[in-house]
């Protein structure tokens, strides 16, 4: 959620960490991520869309929603680093790079920053179809029976901000796509789009889903995971979308984008990948210290 009103996708590689009795499942983020953990705190409420099966073990449903509240840990807890999370990913990712003179001082911010974030569900929806087509089936919490209100325009006005035509072409290139935005409940609504042609007034969509009549804040996200995420390639926006009479088709105008593409190479991908957590957690630090003296 963020604090406009709209919803922000992220892509997360979950690692089957749930817990059925307390009815929670987690997924982990770096520290160096502040700012999405800010957000979760500012409001607990989020959505998983557990969607991607190519490098899983799942096979079935093909597309589930998870709507929950969240609650990360406050700092890295070594035992759960150790005794949960390392098994895990070593279940998808392979085990972890090991070498005393390089590796260990490189990769311990990327491998030792890691926080869990743990949702308590509320909802899970789940289709059989992987574009979310029919009717799903509901445990939980019942689905709102309306849609959400239209939301009004940005003070900045709707338009697009980026050039649509280029978006179009670089989501359109990634197989999964997916939108996000704000349900009648409160809740983000995660649900596949399929990317149409972009013009200088948006992005054409496509959904086998209704989507909410009126215009929203949503965002928009286009990725490929890879086996042990060598060479994933990530795309995102936010922006406004508008929703044609027929409800299946909208236009999508994007505001401000993101993106990431890991190198292709498994030591190249670990080298970006300390770097980049070394970074991010020097920036938190950063960020963190200067808001205590404010």
């Amino acid at each position: 959620m963020t604090p406009a009103g709209g919803a922000v996708v992220t892509a997360v590689a979950p690692i089957g960490m749930r817990d059925r009795e307390q009815g929670t499942v987690t997924f982990t983020t770096s520290l160096g991520f502040d700012r999405k953990l800010d957000r979760i705190r500012r409001d607990p409420r989020i959505a998983l869309a557990y969607h991607a099966r190519e490098h899983g073990f799942a096979n079935a449903p093909d597309f589930v929603l998870v709507q929950g509240e969240a609650t990360p840990l406050t700092r890295p807890d070594r035992r759960l680093l150790e005794d949960v999370i390392g098994p895990q990913s070593e279940r998808f990712m392979g085990p972890p790079k090991r070498g005393r003179l390089f590796w260990d001082r490189w990769l311990r911010e990327y491998y030792g920053d890691r926080v869990p974030v743990t949702v308590r569900v509320e909802r899970i929806v789940a289709w059989p179809d992987a574009q979310a087509a029919g009717e799903p089936r509901v445990f939980g919490v019942p689905l709102p029976e309306a849609p959400p209100a239209a939301q009004a325009e940005p003070k900045n006005g709707a338009g697009p901000r980026l050039d649509a035509e280029a978006a179009a072409r670089k989501i359109g290139a990634l197989p999964n796509q997916l939108l996000a935005f704000v349900g009648a409940d409160g809740y983000p609504v995660v649900q596949p789009v399929q990317i149409g042609a972009g013009e200088p007034r948006g992005v054409e969509l496509g959904s086998a889903r209704p989507l909410p009549p009126g215009g929203r804040r949503a965002g928009l996200l286009a990725h490929r995971y890879n086996a042990g995420l060598v060479g994933l390639e990530t795309r995102g926006y936010t922006g406004w979308m508008t929703v044609g009479d027929d409800l299946e088709h909208a236009l999508y105008a994007p505001h401000t984008g993101f993106g990431f593409r890991a190198p292709a190479n498994k030591t190249l991908l670990l080298l970006a990948n300390g770097f980049l957590a070394k970074r991010g957690l020097r920036r938190a630090r950063r960020r963190a210290a200067a808001a205590s003296q404010s």
